[in-house]
């Protein structure tokens, strides 16, 4: 049994090079949602519609490809995955950014998105790590990808309103390069593993067991309503509250430092108790009653009250989801189960930007928000609807 409390000198850097290796890529894609409703809609050929579906395109081919990537990194390693996937965002980054019309940054959004790494990079973080050590691991990372978050919002619509939207893609493309760099001379080189799962390990008790399935449903919710979330409120600011493309960075940069201290006591209680069903809650409960006030707002101080609390949510449970799935996927099918849980993710992006364009355009900002209390209500029933398994009570108790 493992007793050691601190993580060795090799997990340290294998946990900073895959921090860092998320931010920069995560950096690149958050960049664009503050910045795309604003100034692509001038764009031709630019619907409510299209523009919902330029928003979430990457999702869709994320969530194609998520899964089977991820059952391949068990076949011949992650290292390979992740290189050919950094490639292909950033090929997909320089097809935007040379865009002339709407439908020019769909072709460019899509094939950023096929570079579908996510699943083999959370396998990768827990390949790397003792699982007594992997929540603080996910946590870490998790971490990295808030700070990303953090950094993307403010830089999105400072480098948009220098630069363009053809800047930010550039920058975005340029971010993935210095990923590239850290895959190729940081990362640790795993040996590519042997095709040895047996007939039959593809069944409902190893990927589908427990509660992943509601593991899964939270995360396709949670992006299914963050990005309906920013495909309104940026557009709000501007037409409803008059506030300046170029000073959202300040109202994003307040609300979501504004979030941390709470989000992290969320994490706390997600990590060291028996049932993770009560940080769960207060997670969703933070994220759907933030979007709900930010998108029903009469002035411009309870958009911010709202995203606060939205992003009190958001960095909760990208903490929490998945740290634990990793800790409760059967290890020879980790990269498969996350392959599921990285399908769900993006396609949530990919439905709630495309759906949200849609009862946009049909009934306007209140028939989204109707639909969030709605998701809500369900998320919670479907969490709460029977107890957790006991092996999954047991990883939350330490």
């Amino acid at each position: 049994m493992d007793t050691q409390t601190t993580l060795t000198s090799g997990e340290r850097r294998a946990i900073l090079a895959l921090g860092s290796l998320y931010s920069f890529r995560m950096l690149g894609l958050f960049m664009v949602l503050p910045v795309l409703g604003i100034y692509a809609v001038d764009l031709p050929g630019a619907t409510p519609e299209k523009l919902g579906i330029a928003l979430g395109a990457y999702g869709l081919t994320q969530a194609c490809l998520q899964l089977p990537l991820g059952w391949l990194s068990d076949r011949i390693g992650r290292l390979p995955i992740v290189v050919a996937g950094l490639c292909l965002f950033i090929a997909g980054s320089l097809v935007a950014a040379g865009a002339e019309t709407i439908h020019g940054i769909i072709a460019g959004r899509f094939l950023q998105g096929a570079g579908a790494i996510a699943a083999a990079l959370t396998a990768l973080a827990a390949d790397s790590t003792r699982e007594s050590q992997r929540t603080k691991a996910m946590a870490v990372i998790g971490a990295s990808v808030g700070l990303s978050f953090v950094m993307a919002i403010v830089l999105g619509p400072v480098i948009a309103s220098s630069l363009g939207l053809q800047g930010v893609f550039l920058v975005t493309a340029a971010l993935g390069a210095v990923g590239l760099v850290i895959v190729l001379t940081v990362l640790p080189k795993n040996a590519p593993k042997a095709a040895a799962i047996a007939d039959g390990d593809w069944a409902a008790d190893h990927v589908f067991g427990g509660r992943l399935p509601v593991l899964y449903a939270s995360v396709f919710l949670l992006h299914g309503l963050m990005m309906a979330t920013f495909l309104i409120i940026p557009a709000t600011l501007v037409d409803t509250f008059h506030f300046a493309a170029s000073e959202h960075w300040k109202i994003y940069l307040l609300t979501v430092v504004l979030s941390i201290p709470p989000a992290l006591l969320i994490m706390r209680m997600g990590r060291g108790g028996e049932d993770p069903r009560s940080a769960l809650s207060l997670a969703i409960i933070a994220l759907v009653g933030g979007i709900l006030v930010a998108l029903l707002a009469p002035n411009l101080t309870t958009v911010g009250v709202g995203l606060c609390f939205m992003f009190v949510g958001i960095n909760a449970l990208e903490a929490i989801l998945p740290a634990t799935v990793t800790r409760v996927a059967p290890g020879r099918l980790r990269g498969t189960a996350l392959g599921i849980f990285a399908t769900c993710q993006f396609l949530g992006i990919f439905v709630g930007g495309a759906l949200a364009g849609f009862i946009l355009s049909a009934g306007g900002s209140q028939a989204v928000a109707i639909l969030a209390g709605i998701l809500a209500v369900a998320w919670l029933i479907a969490l709460w609807r029977r107890p957790f398994t006991p092996v999954i009570a047991a990883v939350f108790h330490e």
